[in-house]
């Protein structure tokens, strides 16, 4: 297998890129001397990703929650559960679907190739019968009816659903008890071999190995297919909200909200500097050391639960605050007066560069850790850009690059969810 060592201006780091014959990524990142070892088998198939194109052109629905019953379905075979092998090997394994990838990985300290098998041997040899698909519906339901409950969760799903019309992001991961239900083993195979094609899958490992005899081990052990793509179809999302403000009462202590903006942008996803740039304004806002974050934590509007996320995928972008508050209205009109304060006065030049410093140094930080490498990697394949691109971007980013996102934050785009206790007044 061919490959291209990747490099940018971070002095020591890079990583090789490999396509493997199948279409499958290969992302190697050595860390020699390093005490652990990481490994990330991933595809480009989330709970958004419910609706494909067929050869025919027909469009074909899935359930809501198939994505996320595949992969707890995928460490079972017929010799027994993945997890079991783990065990036996003394490493951490786990995996997780969220609205644009499904992802399996592990850590070890030794016996890497060994567990370096199991993970390609376990992903590469679905196993599903009538039986273990029944059973595992009264498994998940259950953790429908968890998240169901969650009021962190539920605070954010409702505020997706008060922002898209159309738009999967706004579906729960795990789908409904009804949804689940019309899953069957045929259809899991069907969903298995049209978005676990390798073509569609990537392989990232960072740690203390050779690359060569990596790439040899893979060639060996792995499972491959012919590849073939799958046209996903999203629908047509307009640019507007469904509602402004959502409401619900729940067993919380204090209100909970989540404030988002519905970003507009180009194109399948929002570019790397259009994220790069919000996320840098988002905390030029409402960080920690924002004079607005001040205010509001002086007057006891927030708390430190506060925190500012960029929310973005396939078909979305949205910048949002979340945290607790028994003021949730006060803190979007005082937010949006902020903004409307930074459109007539400009942006503090010394706290952009902070804000700036702050966010490249705990991006280098993440090199340190061979998670942190795998999951940055895992971002940038998935999100379609360099990893390196993203700390050039960043490095050069200005305070005027961040003013041209302020157009995001407008009444118009946004979306207020509270969650309030059971027994606050209506």
């Amino acid at each position: 297998m061919n490959g291209e060592w990747i490099s940018g201006s971070l002095p020591g780091k890079k990583y090789l890129k490999v396509t493997h014959a199948s279409g499958l990524q290969i992302y190697l990142y050595p860390m020699p001397g390093f005490s652990s070892n990481y490994a990330m088998f991933g595809t480009k198939y989330g709970s958004i990703d419910n609706e494909y194109t067929a050869p025919t052109g027909e469009r074909v629905q899935l359930p809501e929650g198939i994505a996320h019953f595949l992969e707890h379905k995928l460490f079972e075979s017929e010799e027994g559960d993945a997890f079991e092998s783990y065990a036996k090997t003394g490493a951490y394994a786990n995996a997780y679907t969220s609205f644009d990838r499904t992802c399996y990985l592990f850590s070890c300290a030794n016996r890497f190739y060994e567990n370096l098998k199991i993970l390609l041997n376990f992903v590469r040899t679905p196993y599903f019968t009538a039986k273990t698909v029944a059973k595992e519906q009264g498994i998940i339901g259950q953790e429908i009816r968890m998240y169901r409950d969650m009021p962190s969760w539920r605070v954010l799903i409702n505020m997706l659903e008060g922002m898209f019309h159309h738009h999967p992001v706004k579906i729960d991961i795990p789908g409904t008890e009804q949804t689940i239900a019309e899953i069957t083993d045929k259809l899991l195979y069907g969903c298995y071999e049209k978005f676990y094609n390798l073509s569609n899958m990537f392989l990232i490992l960072a740690g203390d190995f050779d690359p060569q005899q990596v790439l040899d081990f893979i060639e060996k052990n792995l499972k491959s297919c012919p590849p073939q793509t799958v046209q996903k179809s999203l629908p047509d999302e307009p640019q507007t909200v469904v509602t402004h403000q959502t409401e619900l009462k729940m067993q919380v202590y204090k209100p909970l909200f989540c404030l988002g903006f519905k970003q507009p942008f180009t194109g399948s996803r929002i570019s790397v500097q259009q994220a790069i740039y919000t996320a840098l304004l988002l905390k030029v806002l409402v960080g920690p050391a924002s004079p607005l974050y001040r205010t509001l934590l002086e007057k006891g509007l927030i708390n430190e639960e506060f925190g500012v996320e960029h929310f973005t995928g396939r078909g979305f972008a949205v910048p949002m605050l979340e945290g607790e508050s028994n003021n949730p209205e006060q803190v979007r009109q005082l937010f949006l007066q902020e903004v409307q304060r930074l459109r007539r006065e400009g942006i503090n030049e010394q706290l952009f560069n902070a804000v700036k410093r702050e966010a490249y140094g705990k991006g280098l930080v993440r090199f340190d850790s061979a998670e942190g490498v795998c999951t940055m990697l895992c971002d940038a394949v998935v999100e379609e850009y360099s990893l390196f691109e993203y700390f050039k971007v960043l490095h050069a980013a200005t305070v005027q690059n961040a003013e041209e996102m302020l157009s995001v934050f407008c009444e118009e785009n946004a979306v207020l969810s509270v969650i309030r206790p059971l027994d606050a007044n209506a």
